[in-house]
């Protein structure tokens, strides 16, 4: 880390903004690679390989399950291994894992290479959660964690506008590849760019000072801090209206993503 001194009056702003920016792009590109199956399902994947709609709803549900089960442990890695590595090690296997949707050759096999990418797709939020907490102070974290999110329209926005245009000059496992060969091309910006502010060669003192305020008062606190156990979360208000606000808008928001994203490419793209 750089702390000498940075005289200049936009040094302050500058290298958390470009982490936020790797953060967002990785969220987009999670967001586009689960919805290759969906624009693909009607034209291609379902007379080639034969499936009904029990078929397809097997291969969503396969993304689902594991998607939440991954859920439980993503955060618990990403903590143990660090935010680089983990972030790294789930985008590289989402990425190899959407590839390898081209290799399927039968509905089994696309459950299978679904779950992988369930699984892997679930260390995206976790590990940019951990980003914004690593680069930025609180006062700043409901606006970085709301800049980051807004990756998800956008891939929902991109996929249609993009796949169907694949796989149409190209055939469809390439729509699979190219969105996967994407998120490689991420890991290397990732990786050479990405570090925690304490470890960050380029950041200002200032900014480093920035992001580490909220620590700065902590300290003028008695600095004591409370554990708070698993169950015990379930005694406070803030935890159901979340669970409930969850319960009610991921089924309409997974519905969208898997089922009605490739009828909304035949009504407003091949009518016309």
């Amino acid at each position: 880390m750089n702390l000498e001194n940075d005289k200049e009056p936009t040094a302050i702003k500058k290298y958390r903004w470009r982490m936020l920016s790797l953060v967002f792009f990785a969220t987009t590109i999670n967001y586009l690679d689960r919805q290759v199956i969906s624009l693909l399902k009607d034209d291609y994947l379902a007379p080639l390989f034969g499936w009904d709609e029990t078929d397809y709803a097997n291969i969503v549900v396969a993304f689902q399950v594991t998607y939440a089960l991954g859920m439980v442990g993503a955060g618990f890695i990403i903590d143990r291994v660090g935010t680089k590595l983990g972030y790294a090690l789930s985008l590289t296997i989402w990425s190899l894992a959407s590839i390898a949707h081209a290799l399927a050759g039968s509905t089994s096999g696309f459950i299978f290479v679904r779950g992988v990418l369930g699984f892997s797709e679930s260390g995206n939020f976790p590990a940019a959660i951990k980003t914004v907490a690593e680069w930025f102070p609180k006062k700043e974290r409901a606006l970085a964690a709301g800049i980051f999110n807004s990756g998800t329209n956008i891939g929902a926005i991109l996929a249609p506008l993009t796949v169907p245009l694949i796989a149409g000059i190209w055939g469809w496992e390439y729509a699979f590849i190219i969105t996967g060969f994407i998120g490689l091309i991420w890991l290397i910006f990732w990786w050479l760019f990405y570090e925690s502010p304490q470890e960050h060669k380029k950041i200002s003192k200032a900014e480093y000072d920035f992001i580490h305020s909220d620590d700065q008062k902590d300290s003028l606190s008695d600095g004591s801090t409370e554990k708070v156990k698993w169950l015990q979360l379930l005694g406070y208000r803030q935890t159901w209206a979340f669970a409930a606000l969850k319960f009610f808008s991921d089924p309409v928001w997974w519905f969208l993503l898997f089922w009605s994203c490739y009828i909304y490419w035949d009504i407003n793209f091949k009518t016309v």
